[in-house]
């Protein structure tokens, strides 16, 4: 199993913690080996969790063709119509993905082509679930275009969340792989794509569960249907 090297501090984090309850242990006065114990238990305890966390397992995309694969792990939790006013300027199916705490918070691209970061917009932290949080809270933007369609994907921060991060370089046009790695987004999040209306057809539905990079949510729509 693979880490993202963005554990460390929090790693660190976890030992300091450990070794503070190992401290409020002996000045409480219980015994060196019960507040061994216990600030060990503590510190193992985030450690653990914050390794699970931070995994970054190997995904398998799927070789099919005109294919939108989910571009975060989690619960498809909103299929809606929406105009997007900024970028895409035009009807659009907003796809919204929901992350928990326990699910794997690499983001994966959803199509292949030209990505271009558009930018990090600060904002409020509402609930995920509210759906005033696709336009008002923190996130990070971007877009990816091909020859069949254009994706719109927005890493929105939620009142846990402690940040989003895009790892390709942000100055710059990149040719990217569907299913390639390009962000994560910390402790429990939503992911939104946004698709042109008319470009796609829904193949998962509200209520599934999916997989960065491996399940398919929708297919292309052929032209001229």
């Amino acid at each position: 199993m693979k880490f993202r090297p963005e554990v460390k501090p929090f790693l660190l984090a976890s030992f300091v913690f450990g070794v503070f309850i190992y401290a409020v242990g002996i000045v409480a006065g219980a015994s060196n080996g019960l507040a061994f114990f216990v600030g060990l238990l503590f510190g193992g305890a985030g450690t653990g969790y914050m390794l699970f966390f931070f995994r970054d397992p190997e995904m398998v995309t799927p070789a099919e063709p005109g294919t939108v694969v989910a571009a975060a792990s989690g619960k498809l939790a909103k299929i809606a119509e929406v105009y997007e006013k900024d970028y895409l300027k035009q009807d659009t199916v907003r796809i919204s993905i929901f992350l928990s705490l326990f699910d794997v918070h690499v983001n994966r691209f959803p199509i292949g082509g030209f990505s271009t970061f558009l930018g990090y917009f600060p904002g409020k932290r509402l609930f995920t679930f509210d759906e005033k949080s696709s336009d008002v809270n923190q996130h990070n933007a971007i877009l990816v275009r091909n020859d069949e369609t254009s994706c719109l994907v927005r890493q929105i921060v939620g009142p846990v969340c402690r940040r989003v991060v895009y790892w390709l370089r942000e100055d710059k046009t990149t040719v990217v792989k569907q299913g390639e790695r390009f962000g994560m987004m910390k402790f429990g999040s939503r992911l939104d794509m946004y698709f042109p209306k008319g470009d796609i057809e829904m193949v998962a539905k509200i209520g599934d569960q999916v997989t960065a990079g491996e399940t398919i949510i929708a297919r292309i729509a052929k032209k001229g249907n």
